[in-house]
């Protein structure tokens, strides 16, 4: 109940406002993500009716909100690719099954603390991979915003194939796509507010109705079960279970990368505290809830959650009405669906998937960042041309590689100082001494097997014809937060070259940690316990005392 307990009875009225403008705003969204994931447009509605519910009064976070995703709907349908019919009964079991176990994973990340897993995804790499996702889904829905018939295949062949087929377009489906698209933007331009997607779509539900669209060749949903879903277990054959593995896991990475960030996010914009390890617990009873009620897979949205803020929603109260909202139309609203034309879930999608792709993010990371944006690049098409799940295993590859070579070769620096005194940094290739005689060389980086050689050369290079002849190379540790078993012993290493040069190896600015680990692998026996210093300056003033250093 963090969610909601203490409860502020003045902002009561707002929280149930904001939840209604999330079930306008979200109902449509929700039901449109039953198209990327391949389910039935009814377990849209189900998404946000008792997992939302559920993650209101488990979960820590005041503002999170859980449903539909457009990013899991799309890892699910191309991990569920080819294992059955969509929208069969089937599929809605694997969909279920595929639910419970996000939920089984959430579950143990929180009892073995794995949501660190979730930090190898990096904010580029979430832009690049929601970039893509975005792109696949835009592509996928315009055959039916067209009227053409379904391809197959991947994406990019389906798109290819959809236009090799423009001949085959209805007129009347084009314009009610167009026009779902101009109240959906129209609204927006009023106000931010309005439920233009709500509107749009209860306009072409009665257009459909009124008109008779399905005789001009416009396809509709057809018969749609009303009712609140029925409790039961999903069954799948064993063979299914583990099929579903590596896609449960995927999803698991970008849930809780994607749940994380946004709590984060707006806990630091209110001030206010929530518990991540909670939120495990939460997201993983809301995915359970959602396996066994019918529906498929659900995660914290960023979307949702900017619509509940937005209209000045400040608790899980909001989230709560919107269940009860869901509820009603699914007891006694639903009948009217069957009028709905795909067109409008299609454009509905379409949009979404559009306002997915982050042309401003991406710029700013080319702006900032090249090589990570190669990263972003690269997600974002293997996304579309390859698929999500292949993406989000070369994303954490690429992110790690690329971390490994910042660390494998760090920009080292050393000090000198500035007109009034300071300390400063320059670059290595300048050999800057502090004073003569004297080098301070600030490794960047924590110590270990592949920077150990770079460590090696460039101490000795900075030695090695420098004029005038350094006596002492003081290593300021500052960013060395651990040195592994071969880092130990290049050091050691070093020292002795150090020392057959008629140069004293010195230490300062490390951490407890770093020494304990230094006096481990055995520098500070054959380096001297007066070797070590606890700043620059102090190592400074003691070269500076002696007269004839060692």
């Amino acid at each position: 109940m963090q969610g909601i307990l203490p409860i502020n009875r003045s902002k009561v009225p707002m929280d149930i406002a904001a939840g209604v403008t999330l079930a306008a705003l979200g109902i449509p969204e929700v039901m449109g993500y039953t198209s990327i994931a391949g389910m039935p447009v009814i377990t849209g509605l189900y998404t946000i009716l008792i997992p939302i519910a559920v993650f209101a009064v488990i979960g820590s976070s005041r503002h999170l909100v859980v449903g539909a995703d457009s990013a899991t709907a799309a890892i699910m349908a191309a991990g569920l690719a080819g294992m059955a019919t969509t929208a069969s009964a089937e599929y809605v079991a694997l969909a279920g099954m595929l639910a419970l176990i996000v939920s089984g994973i959430l579950i143990l990340a929180r009892v073995i603390r794995l949501g660190f897993i979730a930090d190898f995804l990096s904010r580029s790499v979430l832009i690049g991979f929601l970039t893509g996702v975005g792109i696949q889904v835009a592509m996928g829905q315009v055959g039916s915003m067209l009227g053409i018939p379904s391809q197959t295949g991947g994406t990019i062949q389906k798109f290819i194939e959809t236009l090799g087929d423009f001949a085959s377009r209805n007129q009347t489906t084009i314009l009610v796509s167009a026009g779902v698209a101009v109240v959906i933007f129209g609204a927006k331009a009023i106000n931010p507010k309005i439920p233009g997607a709500l509107i749009a779509v209860i306009g072409a539900i009665w257009a459909s109705w009124y008109f008779d669209l399905q005789a001009d060749g416009v396809a509709v949903l057809g018969s749609v079960p009303g009712g609140l879903p029925s409790i039961a277990f999903p069954s799948v054959t064993w063979s299914q279970f583990t099929e579903l593995l590596g896609t449960a896991g995927a999803i698991f990475i970008v849930i809780v990368a994607q749940s994380a960030a946004t709590s984060r996010a707006y806990a630091a914009k209110f001030e206010e505290d929530f518990d991540e390890n909670l939120d495990l617990i939460g997201l993983g009873l809301a995915n359970a809830s959602a396996g066994m009620t019918g529906t498929f897979v659900v995660n914290g949205s960023p979307t949702k959650t900017q619509m509940v803020t937005g209209a000045g929603g400040r608790t899980q109260i909001a989230s709560l009405t919107t269940a009860v909202i869901v509820a009603a139309v699914l007891l006694w609203f639903t009948k009217p669906l069957q009028y709905m034309p795909e067109a409008v879930l299609a454009t509905v999608v379409f949009i979404i998937g559009v306002e997915l792709v982050d042309f401003a993010g991406m710029k700013r990371i080319w702006a900032t960042r090249k090589p990570e944006f190669m990263i972003a690049a690269v997600t974002a098409v293997v996304v579309v041309v390859v698929g999500v799940e292949q993406a989000i295993v070369l994303a954490i590859a690429l992110s790690a590689i690329d971390h490994l070579r910042y660390s494998y070769h760090p920009k080292d620096a050393v000090l000198t100082r500035t007109e009034d005194g300071r300390l400063t940094s320059v670059p290595i290739d300048t050999q800057a001494q502090l004073l003569a005689g004297l080098v301070v060389y600030r490794f960047s980086a924590s110590l270990y097997y592949a920077n150990a050689t770079h460590f090696n050369e460039e101490v000795l290079a900075l030695v090695d014809g420098a004029d005038p002849r350094v006596q002492w190379l003081v290593v300021d540790g500052v960013s060395i937060s651990d040195i592994d078993f071969s880092a130990g012993a290049t050091v050691v290493q070093v020292r002795n070259e150090l020392d057959e040069r008629g140069v004293r190896l010195v230490i300062a600015n490390v951490s407890d940690t770093v020494r304990r680990q230094l006096d481990t692998y055995g520098l500070t026996e054959v380096n001297g316990e007066d070797a070590y210093f606890e700043t620059v300056e102090d190592a400074v003033n003691a070269f500076s005392i002696h007269d004839t250093p060692a």
